[in-house]
């Protein structure tokens, strides 16, 4: 992300054209998803569920994610040229999926990958739009990668 003066005088940060097109696949491609979650939730079907983005450099990072996956998570492959996917898990709280990033971090490292970032977001009810869970996690991601914040979690919960 680049800072720039904005029209008003104010400092403001542009999102790249790369991460505007990740965050129009992630909502193409998460929208039904989230919004079956939700609708589980609502039925007292599903609990917490998070969203994660996660990218490593040197590495197959999809195969990586459904080696270590349970049949209950989903993964979305975001941006191949970037290695970068979403995963969505659900019935899983914030504990759970704080744990599962540190797990994929420590072998994406073993597997000799670089530059890990990862966000998560924990969700616990349906009160907010698909596209706003996805815009947060886009968000934290693109923040960490700009700070290179490479090997932490970036965590959040919406309840």
């Amino acid at each position: 992300m680049k800072t720039r003066e904005s029209y008003t005088g104010k400092k403001a940060v542009g999102y790249t054209e790369q991460e505007i097109k990740m965050a129009v696949k992630m909502i193409r491609e998460l929208d039904t998803t989230i919004e079956m979650m939700y609708y589980l939730m609502e039925r007292n079907v599903e609990n917490n569920f998070v969203l994660m983005l996660i990218s490593a450099n040197k590495i197959d990072l999809k195969a990586l994610l459904e080696k270590e996956k349970r049949n209950t998570d989903i993964i979305y492959d975001v941006s191949e040229e970037e290695g970068v996917c979403a995963m969505l898990c659900q019935e899983t709280k914030v504990d759970g999926g704080y744990r599962f990033a540190e797990r994929l971090i420590r072998n994406i490292i073993l597997d000799k990958g670089e530059d890990v970032y990862c966000a998560e977001v924990e969700v616990r009810t349906s009160k907010y739009k698909s596209k706003d869970i996805i815009f947060r996690v886009v968000d934290a991601f693109v923040k960490a990668r700009r700070d290179e914040r490479s090997g932490e979690i970036i965590f959040r919960s919406v309840y």
